[in-house]
């Protein structure tokens, strides 16, 4: 098969770059997609009882008005539009997020320790040399002893003191002394921050709708159930485990930078697959636990927490989020109104390893000891789902950038972009709207000559 565009990865980078090829007139490309299904890591899943599951706590919002008029298209009024309602579990009780933001919640003893912390001299001075430092000097001992060490330990799998922190930008609200004080003495919540503060989700069909809609415009230009094995920059070819290949003038993979690098490409240089060697993920476990409500209160079931979805920082659970499914739609449970959907998420690393095989039983019990299960609501348990997902977050490591200022000069010279999720590698550029336009960025710098903005490196 010969091409002039070859795309890798049906998930949200490669369908939407194959979709503004094919927007721009260009008709010579293939999508070449390993599982039976698009949207990769932002597929939904209904399982046998009914209950719709995304691959983690996944929501809409933008910062591309291309992204607003494409999901528009795709979604017309089948959306939903939310207001985000988020807490974080401390010390037995729930604090609005950003934590930070809000420690009025917090028992006085523990809202003394992080005014306390933030009070002049308490910080250190000079830069910051890592992630682990950097939550003192923005947020004092208090902070980052309750809620940012802690939390992020558990969200990343990783030792804060591997990881940089120039890649936060909009991911971490930043707080003063003079807000925080603020805040406590007015009695005032502050949480509306973020840009996700507001969000839509599909009306029907978890996340995964968005995609299987958009890969349905492109025909049988995608192609399933080809898993690509080796890529061969220099004849421009790929090879897919079921013997074809495909010949192209130039290749966009969203496969995972490490693998691409690492394995597929056999004429990697050495220094080139070191460098993907050293780039770092984590994984994640995520299991969905389906509820019956009260039958005499059936009606209210769903809406005696209105949260979207909740942060853990503590070891009282394993997951370090919990979204309540059931809250984005009502079609997301098999009887809406009567049942609940709680999605948790577990971190695992070589730096924190997990009993994946027990991780349902362990995340029921968590869901006990957080409050957001009652006792004998055991008995109501109608589903149970749990997906692995090998790659979770891609780690902004310490050495990150060096690794990807190593790996992507040399695929491009070659022929060959990564971008996405994983193949671009860079988590602060990894939202869904990042993802999508890392698609669309790329095809109209292959058209129309166009620099990329969303990944840059």
């Amino acid at each position: 098969m010969r091409v002039r565009y070859c795309i890798v990865g049906a998930g949200p980078t490669g369908l939407a770059a194959a979709h503004r090829l094919l927007e721009l007139g260009e008709e010579s490309f293939v999508v070449l997609e390993r599982d039976g299904w698009a949207g990769g890591l932002a597929a939904s899943f209904t399982d046998r009882q009914g209950f719709t599951w995304d691959i983690g706590g996944h929501v809409v919002f933008s910062h591309y008005a291309y992204f607003d008029e494409l999901l528009a298209s795709l979604l017309g009024d089948d959306v939903l539009a939310h207001r985000r309602v988020s807490a974080v579990r401390v010390a037995g009780g729930w604090v609005p997020y950003p934590f930070q933001n809000n420690i009025r919640h917090l028992p006085p003893e523990l809202r003394w320790e992080c005014v306390r912390g933030l009070l002049p001299g308490r910080r250190p001075d000079g830069e910051p040399t890592n992630f682990r430092e950097w939550f003192e000097h923005v947020f004092g001992a208090g902070i980052a002893r309750l809620f940012m060490a802690p939390y992020n330990f558990k969200v990343w799998a990783t030792p804060a003191e591997r990881m940089g922190y120039r890649w936060i930008g909009e991911r971490v609200s930043v707080v003063s002394l003079e807000q925080v004080l603020k805040n406590v003495i007015l009695g005032r919540d502050d949480d509306a921050w973020g840009p996700n503060s507001t969000f839509t989700f599909p009306l029907r069909g978890g996340t995964g709708e968005i995609f299987r809609r958009l890969a349905a415009r492109l025909g049988d230009r995608v192609l399933y159930g080809r898993e690509a094995v080796a890529v061969d920059p220099a004849m421009r070819e790929v090879r897919t485990a079921d013997g074809t290949v495909v010949s192209y003038e130039a290749l966009l993979s969203t496969l995972p930078l490490d693998l691409l690098a690492g394995r597929l490409c056999a004429e990697a240089p050495d220094a080139v697959r070191d460098a993907a060697a050293r780039l770092a993920h984590n994984s994640v476990h995520v299991v969905g636990v389906g509820l019956d409500g009260d039958e005499p209160a059936a009606q209210d079931a769903t809406r005696r927490d209105p949260a979207c979805w909740m942060y853990f920082p503590e070891d009282d659970c394993p997951f370090y989020r919990v979204t309540n499914f059931h809250n984005y739609s009502p079609n997301n449970v098999a009887r809406p109104g009567r049942q609940r959907a709680l999605m948790a998420e577990t971190s695992s690393s070589v730096h924190k390893p997990v009993d994946a095989a027990g991780i349902v039983d362990h995340t029921v019990r968590g869901l006990l000891h957080t409050t957001l299960m009652d006792a004998g609501d055991e008995t109501r348990v109608a589903s149970t789902w749990r997906h692995d997902v090998e790659y979770g977050y891609p780690v902004p490591t310490l050495e990150r950038d060096a690794c990807l200022g190593m790996i992507q000069p040399w695929l491009a010279e070659r022929g060959v972009w990564s971008r996405g999720r994983f193949g671009g590698w860079k988590y602060e550029a990894a939202n869904m709207d990042h993802s999508v336009m890392q698609g669309v960025e790329w095809a109209e710098r292959m058209l129309l000559g166009k620099a990329e903005t969303t990944y840059t490196i």
